[in-house]
């Protein structure tokens, strides 16, 4: 039997300046996190070599930097980064950022710091 999936019964880490994410979804092949970015934080910049990602914003504001170009998410509003793509994502705001960030495959082992 499947059970419910929430951020308080799912496997929770901490990354980056006291930001937080939550395993909803751990397999093999898929994972779905819910991550909250506390106000001016960021993620170092980097990349996946075979790792696609969809990054789905829950609430707050995301800027998104994909090979070089910034592009603002708000609340509701999606971006697909493929293979290869360099990217960062800054919570610039005043707010928690908290988003949905799916990766086919898991992207955990296969992330690349960009210089």
């Amino acid at each position: 039997m499947t059970r419910k999936i929430n951020k308080q019964n799912a496997e929770h880490y901490l990354w980056g300046n006291n930001c937080h994410g939550w395993h909803l979804v751990k397999q093999p092949e898929l994972s779905v996190i819910q991550e909250e970015m506390p106000p001016h934080t960021s993620e170092v910049r980097h990349y996946h070599k075979h790792s696609q990602q969809f990054f789905f914003i829950l609430s707050g504001e995301a800027t998104i930097e994909v090979d070089g170009r910034r592009q603002v998410l708000q609340a509701h509003e999606g971006l697909e980064i493929s293979p290869g793509q360099a990217h960062q994502v800054f919570n610039e705001s005043q707010q928690n950022l908290e988003f949905i960030v799916v990766s086919q495959p898991p992207s955990h082992e296969d992330r690349t710091l960009c210089d």
